[in-house]
């Protein structure tokens, strides 16, 4: 109990009361922003192996075949797949060769047969969504977890420690629903390979129109830009949850350790190291949520999309490829969050004491 309260107040003495939400929200967006431009190579390189693994066509003589929903054989290929299913056929020494291998494979052949800016396609997607939605999470998780920390510690104490992971899940839960069709539309830009390296690619308006254009004029034209917030939440909430549950302690201890007054250089050693660490177990945790929210968003089948549950996709991904299918892109995703984290959180911090020292003076 000594313990504990010795890191309460060492917590409480990093400041991050008495700012504004607008200054939170502008913490929170260069945080965003420069996390979005830093690691969106990674998050291209992950979406196309699990794309891959869906069965999106990258290799350039290969053909993607489909079943009828007979499960007879369409396009030459054998009925021993689900109906609806597509898988790639065509010269297997010509689609092993321009097949994607792992993370650095990726890496070369986006940057030898695209272009290397390829690897920062749906960074303006990124950005529409990283700047508004870390705007909205971050200092809606200050609020809550300030708020809940309040209440607990006069009236149950023992329910303080578990008040990063209610604050982290509820404020991801916010910050993702009100910016879902922008995720969409990033996914879908990343996961779509370009033929041309001088053809423009559609952006993100572009993008969202095309979902929207193959049921226009049924009701669900407009229902198909929230295609997978199901899957997203599945794997937002949960994330959120381990990644708060592990930075909050690991900080505070490492604030703790220090045993200084904090400054500008110990919060953003303190928060980069706990932020990598806590992104990166949560992703590696969360990544078979995160291959099935990549696989519902791609789905370009209206009927199908519409009807796809998480549980239903992360049965489909086990059937087709066992262990490896869930955790496709891993080494990608974990490379990608726990930078992202460890950039967003000590960003975020820093700043919030740089304004609060502004206003001390």
């Amino acid at each position: 109990m000594v313990e504990e309260a010795k890191l309460d107040s060492k917590s409480k003495s990093i400041p991050n009361e008495n700012l504004r939400f607008g200054e939170r929200a502008l913490s929170a967006g260069g945080a965003a922003f420069l996390s979005a431009v830093i690691v969106n190579p990674l998050d291209v390189v992950k979406t196309r192996l699990q794309a891959q693994a869906a069965g999106v066509p990258y290799q350039g003589s290969c053909r993607l075949g489909c079943f009828d929903t007979n499960s007879k054989v369409v396009h030459g290929l054998r009925s021993n797949s689900a109906p609806g299913m597509c898988r790639i056929t065509g010269s297997a020494s010509v689609c092993s060769d321009n097949q994607y291998k792992g993370t650095l494979d990726v890496f070369y052949k986006i940057i030898r047969q695209e272009g290397f800016s390829r690897l920062w396609r749906g960074t303006n997607a990124s950005l529409a969504l990283a700047v508004p939605t870390v705007g909205i999470y971050m200092p809606c998780y200050d609020y809550f977890r300030n708020i809940m920390e309040e209440f607990t510690t006069e009236k149950s104490p023992t329910l303080t420690i578990y008040v990063p992971l209610v604050a982290g899940t509820l404020a991801r839960s916010l910050a993702c629903i009100s910016c879902y069709p922008v995720e969409l539309a990033r996914t879908r830009m990343q996961a779509f390979k370009g033929t041309q390296r001088d053809v423009k690619l559609p952006g993100v308006w572009k993008t969202l129109v095309d979902v929207v254009n193959p049921v226009k004029g049924s009701n669900n034209g407009y229902r198909m830009l929230w295609t997978g917030l199901g899957a997203q939440l599945a794997r937002d909430v949960p994330f959120s949850a381990i990644c708060w549950s592990i930075l909050e302690p690991t900080r505070r201890s490492i604030h703790a350790a220090m045993g200084e007054e904090p400054g500008a250089g110990s919060i953003i050693g303190a928060n980069f190291t706990a932020g990598f660490v806590a992104g990166a177990v949560a992703a590696a945790a969360t990544c078979p949520l995160d291959v099935a929210k990549t696989r519902r968003q791609i789905e370009k089948n209206t009927d199908r999309a519409m009807t796809m549950t998480t549980r239903q996709t992360l049965a489909e991904i086990w059937r087709d490829g066992g262990i490896r299918g869930m955790f496709s892109g891993a080494g990608a995703r974990v490379g990608r969050a726990g930078p992202s984290v460890a950039i967003v959180v000590s960003f975020y911090e820093v700043v919030k004491y740089g304004l609060h020292k502004f206003h001390q003076q």
